[in-house]
C-alpha cells in the first residue's frame, strides 16, 4: 500500500527567526553564520534582509557563496527599519510567502532588521522568536540601559567579545549585567569573526525554534 499523497501544501510552514540591533552590532555577519551552520546541520534556510533604500545586505549574503542567492529576499524600508518589522510587516511578509512559494520544504527563514536603536522589536505576526543583537564595542553600559530590543528579545546576543579589552570593557561584567537585566534569560556571546559562540547559539535556535515549530 502506497503512502498518503503529499503536496506543497502538506509541507510545514517555516519557522521564522529575527534578527535585529543597532547599526554595526554584525547582524549580517551572524546571519552569514548561522546560515553556514544551518546548512551544516542539513538545515533549508531561506533570508530576508531589510535596509533603508539600498539592498546592500542582501547582496553581501547572495555573494557570500553561502547560500543560493535565489534564496534571498530584499526589502527596502524607506523609513525607519523598525516600521517593516514591527509597525507594518506587510512587505516582509510578501516576501516570506514568496520564498515559501519558491523554496517548498524550507525549514527556517532569518529575517534581517535594517540598524534600529535599542528600542527595535519585531512583531509576533512576522516572526516565531527574535535574536536582538548588541556588541562590545557600542559599551559595556548597553545592558543596563534597558531597551525594549533587550528586554524583551528571545535570545540577547553579546557580539564582538574580542574587541573587550581594547575599548575597555569588562565582558564578565558586561554579560552579568545582561543576564541579570533580563531575569535570566538567554544571553549568548559571540565573536563572528572567528565563529565562537555561533555553535552554541545555532544548538539553541535548533532546540528552541525548529524543533517545537516542525
Amino acid at each position: 500500500m502506497t503512502g498518503p499523497l503529499t503536496t506543497e501544501l502538506d509541507s510545514p510552514s517555516p519557522a521564522r527567526i529575527g534578527i535585529g540591533g543597532p547599526v554595526g552590532s554584525g547582524k549580517t555577519a551572524l546571519l552569514e553564520r548561522l546560515v553556514a551552520e544551518l546548512s551544516r546541520r542539513e538545515i533549508s534556510v531561506s533570508v530576508i534582509t531589510n535596509d533603508l533604500v539600498t539592498t546592500e545586505d542582501a547582496d553581501r549574503v547572495r555573494r557570500s557563496g553561502l547560500i543560493d542567492p535565489n534564496r534571498v529576499r530584499a526589502v527596502e524600508a524607506g523609513a525607519c527599519p523598525h516600521t517593516v518589522i514591527r509597525e507594518d510587516p506587510t512587505a516582509n511578509l510578501v516576501a516570506v510567502a514568496e520564498l515559501e512559494a519558491a523554496f517548498p520544504g524550507t525549514d527556517v527563514i532569518l529575517l534581517e532588521s535594517g540598524g534600529d536603536n535599542l528600542a527595535s522589536t519585531f512583531s509576533s505576526d512576522l516572526v516565531d522568536y527574535w535574536l536582538f543583537v548588541i556588541d562590545v564595542g557600542g559599551g559595556g553600559d548597553v545592558p543596563r540601559k534597558r531597551g525594549p530590543g533587550t528586554l524583551r528579545c528571545d535570545i540577547l546576543v553579546v557580539n564582538k567579545t574580542d574587541l573587550a579589552p581594547h575599548v575597555g570593557v569588562d565582558l564578565p561584567k558586561m554579560l552579568h549585567e545582561a543576564i541579570e537585566t533580563r531575569c535570566g534569560r538567554a544571553v549568548v556571546a559571540t565573536n563572528c569573526l572567528t565563529g565562537e559562540g555561533v555553535q552554541g547559539l545555532t544548538d539553541d535556535l535548533v532546540r528552541e525554534v525548529l524543533f517545537v515549530h516542525s
